[in-house]
């Protein structure tokens, strides 16, 4: 008899323990308030890109982050703290941006991340808010037209990033042959193109804008649609439906369409 009191105390202590720290006894968390440590912690953390202007970029004079995805960023604080100013900025690459929101130093990643299945089965993504597709950006001096032109040349693309495979495709289809080189940030593989240590700069088309000068050109070829999400943890999907619910939201009443505008993108 008092095996099983002892038991059932047990018993209870650890139900009581489950539902204090939301945890199922499956053992996979319920996040049925996906707001709420947010809130207590007083600010929302959002990765986004420094080096892309119009989407995301840090002012060098201010210190400030600017851009459509900035913008979006303040719209999620807002709505949660009746404050935009409450959030917090991590600069985020192609290759760390996946990273810091599993380690959960981001709670969610607004930095031109595309949605692809295979990405799909490791984070959240929402409905789009902006689609785009992959180019080239070429030194005029070069002579190069359009992808054919490129034929043994080298392409210099930004690391995790799905460029490389979308101009790999295409090239195949062409039956021509490339060599990649891979960058960690855009800045780098701008100066890498005027350097001529790679022959063109891939990324999408409307990142391609922000770095278009008087030598170089934008070439008419485009590949594969990139549409980007907000990301969010994979097993926060409370949280996931919260922000799908205000992107949807912010599309359907024109909301982003002006920021889009507002951008010139």
């Amino acid at each position: 008899m008092l095996t099983k009191k002892i038991f059932r105390s047990g018993l209870a202590a650890l139900l009581i323990m489950f539902a204090l720290t939301g945890v199922s006894c499956s053992g996979k968390k319920t996040n049925d308030d996906p707001l709420g440590a947010i809130k207590k912690r007083g600010v929302l953390k959002i990765g986004v890109k420094a080096d892309v202007p119009g989407f995301g970029m840090q002012n060098t004079g201010t210190g400030k982050y600017e851009g459509f995805e900035i913008e979006i960023a303040k719209l999620f604080a807002a709505d949660i703290f009746g404050d935009a100013s409450k959030v917090e900025f991590t600069p985020v690459t192609a290759k760390t941006r996946g990273p810091l929101v599993d380690t959960g130093e981001v709670d969610m990643i607004i930095a031109t991340f595309t949605i692809t299945e295979e990405r799909k089965l490791s984070y959240n993504f929402t409905t789009p808010y902006y689609t785009d597709a992959v180019g080239m950006l070429v030194l005029r001096s070069a002579g190069l037209a359009s992808l054919k032109d490129c034929n043994g040349k080298t392409i210099g693309v930004a690391q995790s990033a799905t460029s490389k495979d979308a101009i790999d495709k295409a090239a195949k289809e062409q039956g021509i042959t490339l060599k990649f080189a891979e960058f960690a940030t855009y800045p780098e593989l701008k100066a890498a193109l005027d350097s001529k240590r790679i022959d063109v700069f891939s990324v999408d088309k409307s990142i391609l804008g922000g770095y278009l000068d008087a030598a170089s050109v934008i070439l008419p070829d485009q590949f594969a649609p990139q549409p980007y999400g907000v990301v969010s943890k994979l097993s926060n999907t409370a949280f996931a439906a919260y922000t799908e619910e205000k992107i949807s939201a912010w599309l359907a009443d024109g909301t982003i369409g002006n920021l889009i505008a507002q951008f010139n993108l």
